[in-house]
């Protein structure tokens, strides 16, 4: 497999015809935290819900979790509208969708009243979380998209610890208000609305081709590659919030405060990379960032297995954490720049579809595994996982551009080549 070397990022497809407006960035970040929030922020009442409603373990964990499908199956119709229409209308309709359905646990107690709005809060979350991904890629070029991608990665994860505070405080006076904090979506929609551009991403070059799914894997074949590490990403990451409680337990740790420290530990981490992950970027290249997150990952899952005290096991999240905060900004700018400017939307759209079904997923495949044996050898299994996707990626390698690169794929192409698996023997720069 060989990736070929591109000019610097954000150059592949059309610059935008003007600077983002003040506030935008604000703005994405912000509505960047409302995906990662989605279901953590449900986390610490779902033992609540569950004794008030006399549910399952399994019916109360799909309310948490049934939102991921509903984001995994609408991804592909939100990159749709987002290439059809652009960002500004998708965007912001998602974002009110988001706020409107999600806060039905505020005025309902009926079980199957909760999970039709999960599921349609998992459409607007799909929009979201497309919108805010495209609109870092296409508004922000060079460094800039380097460094709002880094920022983007630092503001998720500290949503990942911020939302779920403050819905632990407001939980404790009814289960019901945490629903409350969805209603946020509805004032970034209207920001959203003044903020972003509109019109359609493909600027002001005239109608651009649009392509359907099996064109665009077939044309750009390497996108299957960074798909499937995505979804591994999500199951991985998963795995390891669901299941590290029973681990730790093996160790004599129990106490819930203790355990969030874990938690809290990897998603400080997340943030912390990534304020560097732009200079990191440009100092050891994407290749270099994505093989290191991949052995953090093998390194993290192993301590899980072996590690024989809480403090050792303290750090396999840490690690974890490492890769996360540079794994999705590293991947979604070579999805973004892999294709024209006209698609992107449904090449990112496609990477939702990727990381949810993950999500959902880890509890399904893992969980089994370790109900089987134990979490110590689920664990040691899983570590096989990021092995063989660092194996994998080890062969991708750097290659000059071609010029039929250049001319392959309409107006958007002659500014930066393509990422393309090939088993051709071709001359390739070393890898990064």
């Amino acid at each position: 497999m060989t990736a070929t070397a591109r000019p610097p990022a954000g150059t592949a497809g059309r610059a935008p015809s003007a600077a983002p407006r003040s506030g935008t960035l604000p703005l994405v970040l912000f509505a960047s935290t409302l995906t990662v929030m989605a279901g953590s922020i449900l986390a610490p009442v779902v033992q609540v819900i569950r004794e008030d409603l006399a549910l399952s373990g399994t019916a109360a964990g799909l309310i948490v979790t049934a939102h991921s499908l509903a984001i995994a199956v609408a991804s592909p119709l939100a990159g749709w509208m987002l290439d059809r229409w652009g960002l500004r209308l998708p965007l912001a309709g998602g974002l009110v969708v988001y706020g409107l359905a999600g806060a039905t646990g505020l005025v309902t107690e009926d079980y199957a009243a909760l999970i039709a709005g999960r599921m349609v809060f998992g459409v607007g979350a799909a929009l979201v979380f497309t919108g805010t991904t495209l609109a870092l890629l296409n508004l922000y070029q060079g460094s800039d998209r380097e460094r709002a991608m880094g920022w983007r990665s630092t503001a998720t994860s500290l949503g990942g610890v911020l939302w779920p505070l403050l819905a632990g405080a407001v939980g404790g006076i009814s289960w019901h208000l945490p629903f409350g904090v969805y209603l946020l979506g509805l004032p970034l929609g209207v920001a959203t609305l003044f903020l972003l551009p509109g019109g359609s991403p493909a600027g002001e070059g005239g109608p651009a081709e649009r392509i359907g799914t099996m064109t665009l894997l077939r044309r750009h074949r390497v996108l299957l590659v960074w798909y499937a590490l995505q979804f591994s990403a999500s199951l991985l990451l998963y795995a390891l919030l669901l299941f590290l409680p029973q681990r730790l337990s093996e160790t004599g740790v129990d106490d819930p405060l203790l355990v969030s420290l874990y938690t809290v530990g990897m998603s400080a981490t997340m943030s912390v990379i990534g304020l560097f992950y732009a200079p990191l970027g440009a100092r050891l290249g994407r290749l270099a960032l994505l093989r290191g997150a991949l052995a953090l990952w093998a390194a993290a899952f192993l301590l899980l297995a072996v590690a024989p005290s809480a403090p050792l096991l303290f750090l396999a999240p840490v690690l974890f954490g490492l890769g996360q905060g540079v794994f999705f900004p590293v991947t979604t700018v070579l999805i973004g720049e892999e294709v024209p400017v006209a698609v992107r939307g449904k090449a990112t759209a496609l990477s939702g579809t990727a990381a949810f079904a993950g999500q959902f997923a880890s509890p399904l495949l893992v969980g089994p595994l370790i109900q089987a044996t134990s979490p110590t050898t689920g664990f040691l299994v899983a570590t096989a996982l990021p092995v063989l996707a660092l194996a994998a990626v080890w062969r991708v390698r750097a290659e000059a551009p071609r010029p039929a690169d250049a001319a392959g794929d309409g107006p958007e192409a002659a500014a930066a080549t393509r990422t393309t698996p090939t088993t051709q023997a071709t001359p390739a720069a070393p890898a990064p």
